[in-house]
């Protein structure tokens, strides 16, 4: 049925045998010779990798994982002809704000797991219980536990409007929406449909950016540098993202059949999370939460799922939309809420306000915070919440 609107709890139970066959695939990789530098200009370094290799093999528990994900309310409902996977903890609190947020790739809803407490129970975590949230962590299209699309045209318009489905369902008729990653891409978008019931986004990822650099000022220093990092990154840090956006299927048959592929390829996404996971494995000195297990348990996550190949289309299907936005010539239709920005140090780019206000005029709300890079919520939980507090805060009573 395209919409059945039934809502049924989920759980997952790994099979003992998958996880013997992962161990034995790990076992079984062919590894390159090293690399020919000294850095990760060529890649994943292989000292890295292996470490990664021998830390998954041996140490990591999936099944603690496991029981930790299946003690949070999970459920699954069908919408638009797609089984949508989604946690959902309300907040003792009953004023609370429903807060939907979105993860993005390489992540998953593991890389919130953190912030459900400080956000569903402020009391504990240095807050007020009207700091408190009702969250909705659902799994996007084709990645964890949610079913993969059978047809085109799951863009981030199509997305935004299942969240607000979603929320709907579950009887919020006033919310707020949070992304980063391919998250803020859909953030953006329901910001920009404007769904009823919808107050408010925050991102901390300014994603239009990639579209219209030429027209994003550049005449401060903080302005030269963050294009510095813009360019940098559409010319040496873009191979995952062309890749999937014009072969998904391709590099989708290394990732459903080498869990080290997997990893490697999900670890090789910006400069500042890789040397932080690196860190973490080579080093022992995991940063904030971005620990050992933490980033074996969205691996592990993608690797039982089968979700490699199936991630990866979300960027194609954004590549296309970009190609057709930009042969329209049209601009995107202006956002209809408030918009709170987050700036994270170690973000792809760290937007500077006036980049900001170009995108979204008006801004409501905007901080730029000491610590931090692309994956916020995984590697900073407690602040992320204290962002979601401030940004969220004035319109919780408007």
């Amino acid at each position: 049925m395209p919409n059945d609107i039934e809502i049924r709890s989920f759980r997952f139970d790994t099979p003992e045998g998958a996880i013997e066959d992962l161990r034995r695939r790990i076992a079984a990789v062919r590894w390159p010779t090293r690399e020919l530098v000294n850095d990760r200009s060529q890649g994943v370094q292989l000292e890295t990798i292996q470490e990664v290799a021998r830390y998954w093999a041996t140490d990591h528990d999936w099944r603690a994982f496991e029981t930790k994900l299946n003690a949070l309310p999970q459920f699954m409902t069908t919408i638009d002809g797609v089984d949508i996977h989604f946690i959902h903890v309300r907040s003792k609190h009953e004023n609370a704000l429903p807060l939907i947020m979105t993860h993005g790739w390489p992540g998953s809803v593991a890389e919130l797991l953190g912030v459900v407490e400080p956000l569903t129970d402020p009391t504990r975590h240095g807050g007020t219980a009207e700091d408190a949230f009702h969250l909705v962590l659902p799994s996007l299209p084709g990645y964890g536990f949610s079913g993969e699309p059978t047809e085109l045209g799951w863009e981030n318009g199509r997305i935004a409007s299942a969240w607000a489905e979603l929320m709907s369902r579950l009887g919020y008729t006033r919310y707020v929406a949070q992304g980063g990653d391919v998250g803020a891409a859909v953030t953006d978008a329901m910001g920009r449909i404007g769904p009823e019931g919808l107050l408010g986004i925050h991102v901390n990822l300014l994603a239009g950016a990639i579209g219209i650099k030429d027209m994003l000022p550049a005449s401060t220093e903080e302005e030269r540098a963050s294009h510095v990092k813009l360019d940098a990154f559409t010319m040496d840090g873009f191979g995952y993202f062309l890749e999937q956006s014009t072969r998904p299927q391709t590099i989708g048959y290394a990732l459903t059949d080498s869990p080290v592929a997997l990893a490697a390829w999900m670890l090789d996404h910006d400069t500042d999370s890789y040397h932080k996971i690196s860190s973490a494995f080579v080093e022992g000195k995991p940063v904030g939460g971005l620990t050992q297990d933490s980033i074996l348990d969205n691996i592990t996550l993608y690797w039982m799922t089968g979700t490699g190949a199936s991630a990866a289309r979300w960027y194609w299907e954004f590549g296309r939309f970009l190609a057709q936005a930009h042969a329209s010539g049209q601009p995107p239709p202006p956002v209809k809420v408030p918009v709170g920005f987050s700036v994270f140090p170690g973000e792809l780019w760290a937007a500077p306000r006036s980049w900001v206000e170009t995108v979204y005029p008006g801004v409501a709300y905007f901080n730029e915070v000491d610590r931090g890079g692309h994956f916020a919520a995984w590697e900073e939980p407690e602040l992320f919440t204290t962002e979601m507090r401030a940004a969220f805060g004035p319109i919780r009573n408007s």
